[in-house]
């Protein structure tokens, strides 16, 4: 029978920080396919620039200064937890094995919990706002003639949505650039805590040694004109309709992007797992069922999310 002491907790601490280590190490996150990670320093940080697609000129006389127009767009780090109790019995009976598939679980939760905010701020897309104001996705975008975003704008949808039969939604995204259409904000890792001492408050209360995950991080949206929802059927008509409205986005002042034209690598088609099948006959396969050739075969990469579902 071991005794509860602090040189003990202290001991079984780094015990279960070990296992945790093995839980963050075994998962495989899928979230920067479509998210970029940015180190926050901060209880928040803003992202005035967003809308501004920064272009070359010709360099005629002296340089030509474009006001930039500026959003408030903040993103606010969140503070998350899970918390588990391991009973002051299981340490005195030295039963403690039991416990350590319990906190590689937890290191592998933790590692994941990105996954589950990036895939689920894609998939509320259409009714979560982004820099501009307006939904991520959305039907009526404000695209500005003027680079400092002046004048008269036309606007412009990447929410593709059929009056009648609406289906599943999925999306056509372009990670090609330096920022990825979702931002993933981290102001701490993930960390393994610990109350050493027996003869806590808790301790003496619940007869139990808690051990807890802290994270801060938060997500939020990139440039809206990177991204394309559907709830067309997922068919060749489908994904030209969303190539073609992610190949003619413009920055303001009129400016084409160039998405969508960098071939596989740089062209996701995000789908949840009921749609994979159909994504993978649309981009997956050289040769139609009836015969002849596939024109979208590996024009884009398929990723199917089950945080979708």
């Amino acid at each position: 029978m071991a005794i509860v002491t602090n040189a003990l907790l202290a001991t079984m601490r780094t015990g279960f920080n070990a296992a945790f280590q093995r839980g963050q190490n075994r998962a495989a996150p899928m979230w920067p396919t479509v998210a970029t990670l940015i180190p926050s320093t901060a209880a928040q940080n803003t992202y005035g620039w967003l809308g501004q697609f920064p272009k070359l000129r010709e360099w005629v006389g002296d340089r030509s200064f474009k006001n930039m127009k500026e959003h408030g767009y903040a993103i606010t780090n969140k503070l998350y937890e899970s918390t588990v109790g391991v009973a002051r019995t299981a340490i005195e009976d030295d039963s403690l094995g039991i416990y350590t598939p319990l906190f590689e679980e937890m290191g592998y939760g933790a590692s994941t919990h990105p996954d589950e905010l990036v895939w689920g701020l894609l998939k509320n897309g259409h009714a979560t706002n982004c820099f501009d104001g307006q939904s991520f996705f959305d039907t009526d975008h404000p695209v500005y003639p003027e680079v400092d975003g002046t004048g008269s704008p036309a606007t412009v949808s990447n929410n593709l949505v059929p009056s009648t039969d609406a289906g599943t939604a999925w999306f056509l995204l372009d990670v090609s650039r330096p920022l990825k259409p979702i931002i993933f904000q981290e102001r701490t890792k993930p960390q393994l805590q610990v109350i050493t001492n027996p003869d806590s408050e808790h301790v003496f209360i619940k007869d139990e040694i808690p051990y807890g995950v802290r994270y801060r991080c938060n997500v939020g949206f990139g440039f809206w004109q990177m991204a394309v929802r559907s709830q067309h059927a997922l068919d060749a008509a489908g994904f030209e309709a969303a190539l073609l409205k992610l190949q003619t986005m413009k920055a303001d002042g009129g400016r084409p992007l160039g998405l969508g034209t960098g071939g596989k690598a740089g062209l996701l088609l995000v789908v949840p797992p009921t749609l994979n099948g159909a994504a993978r006959r649309v981009v997956g396969v050289s040769e139609l069922p009836g015969g002849g050739t596939n024109p979208w075969y590996d024009a884009a990469t398929v990723v199917a999310s089950p945080w979708l579902a």
